[in-house]
């Protein structure tokens, strides 16, 4: 039970930090790069995904066309104030958003940026270890598991936190590789 909810915590760290990778804005453009971006209409903030449809056009470009097209001038200005270095055109009733090409320094701070957030993600998977290992030395203590087994269970605690660690390495360095590809 212990080794369950432990995997599933550390699994729910990596899920995160794969999620806040894919916002990270590479050298081509992708349609989850405008995921945070928040539109005022209707009278309150809504994400963008959820009045428009995003679409990559060549490897410069991507369309933003509104479900309403009333609202493609909202949605210009909701990506400038969003502040991701985009440049969006009004064409009709949609959305040319231009992406320029990144340079290498922005490529670097990105890089050092996804490195923070493996090893922020990391420190929580540690503490998901540390805490296992906490339950498994008061059940011991309860006398509910004998010593062999608490020195069994931490062990594979270990390992699955080791295998957590190389997974978050391997993210990273396939981004750090993104990155870096002209």
């Amino acid at each position: 039970m212990v080794m369950d909810e432990t995997k599933q915590k550390m699994q729910k760290a990596l899920n995160h930090y794969e999620e806040e990778l894919k916002h990270l804005r590479t050298s081509r453009p992708s349609s989850s790069m405008l995921d945070g971006v928040i539109i005022e209409v209707y009278g309150s903030e809504i994400k963008l995904r959820e009045i428009a449809t995003v679409s990559v056009v060549d490897s410069s470009q991507l369309i933003v066309s509104p479900f309403d097209p009333t609202n493609v001038h909202v949605i210009a200005k909701g990506i400038e104030r969003a502040n991701l270095g985009l440049r969006p055109s009004v064409e009709g009733a949609i959305v040319r958003v231009f992406v320029p090409p990144m340079s290498e320094e922005r490529r670097h701070e990105i890089i050092k940026e996804a490195k923070d957030k493996g090893e922020k993600t990391k420190v929580l998977i540690r503490e998901c270890r540390r805490k296992s290992n906490d339950f498994l030395k008061k059940q011991k203590l309860d006398g509910e598991i004998a010593e062999d087994e608490q020195k069994k269970q931490e062990k594979l605690v270990q390992k699955l936190t080791d295998t957590f660690c190389k997974k978050i390495d391997d993210c990273f360095h396939a981004k750090e590789k993104e990155l870096l590809q002209v």
